[in-house]
């Protein structure tokens, strides 16, 4: 193979996350499963690690010329290489990133929001996500529009529940509707706490829907604004994919591109929009 293949990684994507849904809902009928605590007091359930053990089975068997990187397990290798050029070429870095139940609170306390998010990073580019959340009904699928001459096989887009979805038009805070999600880092700032005081006394309608819900809101034209503090990257990866190829702008807070360090989310339907609420928060 010399290249990235990305019909086939887009297929074994929403073959992990149908794996991952089976497990879950398993669980789910039986209403049994154990909770433990990690070093940072964040919980994590027997639900958790089987899901990312079958997916990683699951995207090992079906793409294994990317490295993985999941929430309970860590960092495991490649099964096989992708060369840039055919053989001899330049080796292509590829890795999914896996967050196996992303708001595991949530789903210890049968709510609706969590799902399994499952991003694909090549050469350091986000350029595929599946985001499943089974209990809220909806599975969202994006593919970028990238530059990359590694990406053959797969139009770009982005699909809820198989319709296509874009972000609305909005461009100015009067208009807007925003949605916030953890802020607790971003409220130890005392000027930037302010800002965001300034700027929900200017939108439209305020809700703090999130989790991977106001993401697919965001790319469905739903909401307008998303802004949080307190993520990581197996987060928010393939949720970054899909603001970026509904035609939205995501960085962190302080405008810097999502990637693996990136620890806070401004996410908006418009460049005017985001623009805008980037200075305001600087």
């Amino acid at each position: 193979m010399n290249s990235i293949d990305m019909s086939r990684a887009r297929q074994a994507a929403m073959a992990a996350a149908d794996a991952a849904q089976a497990i879950i809902e398993t669980y789910q009928r039986q209403n049994n499963w154990t909770v433990s605590y990690k070093s940072d007091q964040s919980p994590v359930t027997d639900v958790d690690v089987a899901c990312e053990k079958v997916i990683h089975e699951v995207l090992t068997r079906d793409y294994p010329q990317a490295a993985f990187y999941g929430e309970e397990t860590g960092r495991h290798e490649a099964m096989t290489s992708i060369s840039s050029s055919g053989e001899g070429g330049e080796p292509v870095d590829a890795i999914w990133l896996i967050d196996p139940i992303d708001g595991t609170k949530s789903f210890i306390r049968e709510m609706r929001y969590f799902s399994t998010q499952i991003a694909l990073e090549v050469q350091g580019e986000l350029v595929l996500g599946v985001s499943n959340a089974p209990a809220y009904g909806e599975r969202l699928l994006a593919v970028a529009a990238t530059e990359s001459a590694l990406g053959v096989g797969s139009s770009p887009g982005v699909w809820i529940n198989g319709a296509a979805v874009k972000t609305s038009p909005v461009a100015t805070l009067d208009e807007t509707f925003l949605s916030t999600g953890n802020l607790t880092r971003l409220a130890q700032h005392a000027e930037r706490w302010q800002a965001l005081g300034e700027i929900i006394q200017r939108v439209r309608r305020v809700r703090g829907y999130g989790d991977f819900c106001h993401y697919h809101q965001l790319c469905a034209g739903q909401c307008d604004l998303v802004i949080e503090s307190d993520v990581n990257i197996l987060d928010i990866a393939a949720l970054s994919v899909g603001v970026r190829a509904a035609g939205g702008v995501i960085t962190d807070l302080e405008g810097g591109a999502i990637n693996q360090a990136s620890t806070s989310v401004l996410a908006a339907a418009t460049a005017k929009l985001h623009a805008d609420v980037l200075q305001r928060l600087n």
